[in-house]
């Protein structure tokens, strides 16, 4: 996890889209310590301000883009010498749709990058991307690979899987919910298998695609941690960090679906049957990645465990929170 000193900043501007998300905050700190201007594009850039003190002053600037609109991304990228396209989503909410962000979107980002006379471009993809896919999610993001790539033939596509990290989305949300919740629900028996990636690791990829570590357009590179967990196994490790006893409670894929249905109509939806769906099919690095070099070795990366970083942030569930461990030992 120990990263190399900063590079002094460099004439070189790397145009970021969706870089104030969770990954995009981490792949613009990743950027500005090697010496990249950032210019940050976003939907909101009143609320992006948490990334300036990322880079030294003047270094990570946000303006204002939104893929729907491609007047906006070509002027996003101009002037760049390399783009990213971070966006996506994990639930479609309004105009903010699966085929418009995630499909077509990597077409507009990429052309507004080649109009450009950008010389990289890097696309954020997802591992599960597949047009054959059950899941929308999935679908969507190999068309937007598909996309990327028929305007931008030698983009790096990175398919991570599950990504963790002090504001993730994964570990978060099981712990939040053990606070409460009688019991965690065991989504398919729990038999899904992962390999969570450090979102640290995840930029330091996106970094290295700039820095010329990998040939783009020679098939995605799949970034997936050192080890591979069911869902089982990473629910009772959450619960045996936040110290919680609950119970697992086995929720057989279509009645999940079904909960799903109805979870989905509140705001924020805490589930959908699209992500239920995912569930069905494993999220790791596959058989021909590996034998190709396709993933974080291609980028000198040493995947980090989830033990090095994950209890820093989980202590936080905790019923004495960071002072748990303290009172048990009292």
């Amino acid at each position: 996890m120990a990263s190399a000193a900063p590079r002094p900043v460099g004439d070189k501007l790397v145009t970021v889209f969706g870089g104030s998300g969770f990954i995009g905050r981490h792949v613009v700190r990743a950027l500005a310590r090697a010496g990249w201007r950032v210019r940050v594009a976003v939907r909101r850039p009143d609320l992006a301000g948490h990334l300036q003190p990322l880079g030294v002053v003047g270094q990570v600037v946000a303006t204002q883009a939104n893929l729907r609109y491609p007047e906006s991304v070509a002027q996003a990228a101009k002037g760049a010498d390399a783009v990213v396209n971070l966006v996506g989503i994990l639930a479609e909410s309004g105009k903010q749709s699966f085929e418009t962000l995630q499909a077509e979107g990597p077409r507009v980002a990429a052309r507004a990058a080649r109009e450009a006379g950008a010389s990289l471009f890097v696309q954020m993809s997802a591992i599960g991307a597949d047009r054959a896919s059950k899941a929308v999610y999935g679908k969507t993001k190999a068309a937007g690979e598909e996309a990327a790539l028929g305007v931008f033939p030698d983009a790096v596509i990175l398919r991570p899987s599950i990504v963790f990290g002090p504001e993730d989305d994964f570990f978060n949300r099981f712990a939040a919910l053990a606070r409460f919740a009688p019991a965690l629900p065991l989504i398919g028996g729990g038999k899904t298998r992962f390999q969570p990636v450090f979102v640290g690791d995840v930029a330091q990829a996106v970094a290295g695609a700039l820095d010329g570590k990998v040939r783009g357009g020679a098939g995605a590179y799949e970034l997936g941690g050192p080890d591979i967990l069911t869902f089982e196994e990473i629910l009772r490790y959450v619960l045996k960090e936040t110290g919680r006893d609950r119970a697992l409670a086995p929720l057989p894929f279509g009645l999940a679906k079904a909960q799903a249905k109805l979870l989905q109509l509140l705001p924020n939806a805490p589930l959908t049957v699209d992500q239920v769906t995912m569930l069905e099919t494993d999220n790791v690095v596959s058989n021909e990645a590996r034998a190709d070099g396709r993933t974080l070795a291609a980028f000198g990366i040493e995947p980090t465990p989830i033990e090095a970083v994950v209890p820093s942030y989980l202590w936080r569930y905790r019923k004495a929170g960071q002072f748990e461990k303290t009172r048990a030992e009292a």
